[in-house]
């Protein structure tokens, strides 16, 4: 994966995508570390009861790891300056299995000792954050 030090690093650059799996166990460790604890994210009688085709990941959850990508592709967090994205679709997790998050970015401007990024997250090949980008120091 290239890394923000990376001289390589110009406008319109594809980088490396990562996939991160989430499942059930994924889910209750997260709300059990955040306290939020909402049914949705455990409960699929209740989710789907709710109108949710099942349990769903938690928002934060799958946000964190858009930050822990962009976080890696900085060379550690000090150098992410600005962050942020509109989820458009859960992430949704039946149970026993394994969902793919898949993360990638594309290095829209350079400029000023900064790179910024257009930020892409499926699951399921489905967009799962919208307007999602971040600004990261080189």
């Amino acid at each position: 994966m290239v890394n923000a030090g990376d001289p390589r690093m110009i406008k319109d650059q594809v980088l490396a995508e990562q996939v991160f799996y989430v499942n059930r166990a994924l889910l209750k460790q997260y709300a059990d570390a955040s306290g939020d604890q909402n049914p949705i994210h455990q409960d699929e009688a209740f989710a789907k009861s709710v109108g949710l085709p099942d349990v769903i990941a938690h928002g934060m959850l799958t946000m964190a790891l858009v930050g822990k990508y962009v976080s890696d592709i900085a060379g550690g967090s000090a150098k992410v300056l600005e962050f942020g994205g509109r989820f458009t679709k859960p992430v949704i997790v039946p149970a026993g299995q394994e969902v793919d998050l898949t993360v990638s970015a594309t290095v829209t401007e350079v400029a000023d000792g900064k790179a910024t990024l257009s930020l892409s997250a499926t699951s399921a090949g489905v967009k799962v954050l919208g307007m999602a980008k971040a600004v990261i120091e080189l």
